[in-house]
């Protein structure tokens, strides 16, 4: 029954995948844990391989429409790749307890939860999907661009999150990427945290690799039918519903690592 309800539930990362464009992958943590029983680690470095897998799909048809920027993929990705690997190799130490890694992604969940129903709330124009953030001090854009390049690589390397709701608007308004551009972009980098994300785990836990394999297979059928409701559900709907559900679960996380 565990692997019945977690694989639906992988379904489900694979569905709002589809429907949101990203997001979706930090769902697979909690769903490995608390209903497949894998070890926080262990469940954090299987997080990795799938959201690099799946990422990789996403990619492919970005690719095709030339809409991944390699020379900010290269500037942007190789910070956020010695802050995922370094992020990897501190939550290799003992002294670093599952327990705090939990935490930490409850309360990383908690601030993209906050964000998105913050930015639901508010009319954004169609022009200007990122209307919400605050506007960077462009005089120093460059090192904003890698200071949350290894900020956001730091928490992958930890929790095991993409980190695409960072990466996103930081390509937009630190590269001055076009929207496109920065979801494709994103794509390629968040396959380079994971891989070396991974790199850090590697030897340090125990895989589950039928696990993974199926968990890639449900969340790839999922993509399908959420990308063809995307076309039929306004965004902000979206982003709110997906706001409050990860505040949700959130809170379970906290709750269980009290």
């Amino acid at each position: 029954m565990p692997w019945i309800v977690g694989l639906g539930l992988a379904g489900g990362i694979g569905l709002s995948l589809g429907l949101l464009g990203g997001g979706g992958s930090v769902l697979a943590l909690p769903v490995l844990v608390y209903v497949m029983g894998v070890a926080p680690k262990s469940a954090i470095a299987m997080t990795l391989i799938i959201v690099g897998t799946v990422s990789f799909l996403g990619l492919i048809p970005h690719w095709r429409a030339g809409n991944v920027n390699l020379k900010t993929a290269l500037v942007f990705g190789s910070a956020t790749m010695v802050g995922t690997f370094t992020g990897a190799k501190i939550a290799t130490l003992p002294v670093v307890s599952e327990t705090f890694q939990m935490l930490l992604f409850a309360v990383a969940m908690l601030l993209a939860a906050a964000f998105m129903i913050y930015r639901s709330a508010r009319p954004m124009p169609p022009d200007n999907p990122l209307a919400g953030y605050p506007k960077p001090v462009c005089k120093y854009c460059w090192l904003w661009l890698l200071s949350e390049g290894l900020a956001v690589g730091v928490l992958t390397g930890l929790v095991g999150v993409g980190g695409g709701f960072a990466i996103v608007p930081a390509l937009v308004l630190l590269a001055k990427l076009p929207m496109k551009q920065a979801i494709g972009t994103s794509l390629l980098i968040i396959i380079a945290n994971s891989i070396t994300g991974f790199l850090g785990y590697l030897g340090h836990v125990a895989l589950n690799w039928q696990l993974i394999v199926l968990f890639i297979f449900a969340a790839s059928l999922g993509t399908l039918p959420g990308a063809y409701l995307a076309r039929h559900v306004p965004a902000q709907k979206l982003q709110k519903s997906f706001g409050y559900f990860l505040l949700a679960v959130a809170m379970f996380v906290l709750v269980q690592n009290r």
